[in-house]
């Protein structure tokens, strides 16, 4: 994608000074006391601690890892305070990496992934005019000319945190390759559309939903979407470029543009997981996979896929216990809110209606309150479509659509099942909304 990096966080008012060469921990430590960050004494023990052990890490996550305390407050100074003082000490503007704000294509055309390694630097922005790379050793600058030269670009360096560099350089240019890799084993293939045109000379080679380039680039995909809490993935073709977007709060953020072999290729790998039918691609198909995030925690995604003009858009709910299910303290309610809702769900009886546009809150609103309410003392049943995530407190039921059993008749079902508490997943109908109204006025809470 093209889109400017986050904006840079304003450099702070230290006096740049002039240095040349590769950071060192006296000197970062000597700067440290000398602005009045630390004070002489926490430099000293900060020396000592340092002197009595060897570690290739880079200096600044040493600092970080000894956990200086900070003069003015006593604070701890963690990488990314000491990242933004560095910036200062450099006359150079601090940035904060954001992935879903960085074109990975164009990184990887800007310079190979063992020269970043090797200079410690990532380039995070590119225009017609300029690269913005971003530095973990602000006086190291041999390296720019060479840049300059080879991309035929002014080169404007920001200050990044050494740690998110390094993560970043190994993600960046690990998913280039792997694209390139998916790119190259499926020839020209593109999406199978009503506007694809025949052209003679070009390969008509599908790529392969096994191939190992395409088993890393989905992973990459998954893991990506966890990190950045993503709600929603979806995959969606265009005329020449397939797009991939998440949905992060509530808002759709463009993550990163494939080619169309690379994403019908990805569409049929995430197919073939979700046990869907691969070769079906004229009507709409509904799925589900399971995985781990990169916590080791199991991850529920449900798969739904969509014919369109230029090939199928794949949509992915991901369910992350973590998120679906919190405590009801951690949910962000105003106080006041918080009484009015605690007062709600204690009533004996009643209903409440909780809606929403998705991606709102809904589910994860109504796992917390129920998995609270939900002791030994009262029965708590559900009617889903689908169970968004099975929590072993209360009593779960499916609707079966194919077998004729809807809301409505889980709901009748559930009052011969003496519950207390009833939560039904949605409202489609006039005997539904019915029926429930009939369990809230005959003694339960809905």
């Amino acid at each position: 994608m093209s889109a400017s990096p986050r904006p840079v966080v304003p450099a702070t008012t230290i006096k740049p000074i002039r240095h040349e060469g590769p950071l060192d921990l006296r000197h970062l430590i000597e700067w440290l006391a000398h602005d009045a960050v630390i004070s002489p004494d926490e430099a000293r023990r900060t020396i000592a601690r340092c002197a009595q052990a060897e570690s290739r890490q880079p200096p600044l996550v040493r600092l970080a890892n000894v956990a200086m305390s900070r003069q003015s407050d006593g604070k701890p100074l963690d990488l990314e305070m000491l990242s933004q003082w560095l910036a200062g000490r450099a006359g150079l503007s601090y940035l904060r990496i954001d992935p879903l704000k960085v074109d990975v294509g164009k990184v990887a055309d800007t310079m190979s992934a063992a020269y970043a390694e090797r200079h410690k630097v990532l380039p995070v922005q590119v225009t017609p005019a300029e690269v913005v790379v971003a530095t973990a050793e602000p006086f190291l600058t041999d390296w720019i000319g060479e840049v300059e030269r080879q991309s035929r670009r002014s080169v404007r360096r920001v200050v990044a945190n050494p740690s998110d560099i390094q993560r970043y350089t190994a993600e960046f240019f690990a998913l280039a390759k792997s694209v390139k890799a998916a790119q190259k084993a499926g020839g020209n293939a593109g999406g199978a559309s009503f506007e694809q045109l025949v052209e003679l000379g070009k390969s008509n080679k599908q790529l392969d939903a096994n191939d190992q380039s395409v088993v890393q680039v989905v992973d990459w995909l998954w893991q990506y979407a966890f990190d950045q809490r993503a709600s929603d993935i979806h995959l969606e073709p265009r005329r020449d470029q397939g797009v991939i977007r998440f949905r992060i709060d509530g808002v759709l953020h463009p993550a990163y543009q494939m080619p169309m072999g690379v994403m019908n290729a990805m569409v049929a790998r995430i197919k073939l997981l979700g046990r869907m039918d691969v070769v079906e691609k004229r009507r709409p198909l509904d799925g589900r996979i399971k995985t781990r995030n990169t916590r080791g925690d199991e991850v529920e995604m449900r798969l739904s896929t969509l014919p369109t003009a230029f090939g199928e858009k794949m949509v992915m709910r991901i369910f992350d216990p973590d998120t679906a299910v919190k405590d009801l303290d951690a949910l962000g309610f105003a106080q006041h809110d918080a009484q009015r809702w605690e007062k709600l769900v204690t009533r004996p009886h009643g209903i409440i209606l909780v809606t929403g546009p998705t991606g709102s809150g809904k589910t994860t609103t109504l796992y917390s309150t129920l998995k609270r309410v939900a002791t030994e003392e009262v029965n708590v049943s559900t009617v889903e479509d689908p169970i968004e995530m099975i929590e072993p407190s209360f009593n779960q039921t499916q609707v079966q659509a194919q077998l004729d059993f809807g809301f409505t008749e889980g709901l009748r079902a559930l009052m011969r099942q003496d519950p207390d508490i009833i939560m039904v997943g949605e409202i489609r109908d006039l005997a539904t909304a019915e029926m429930a109204v009939q369990a809230a006025l005959t003694g339960h809470l809905v």
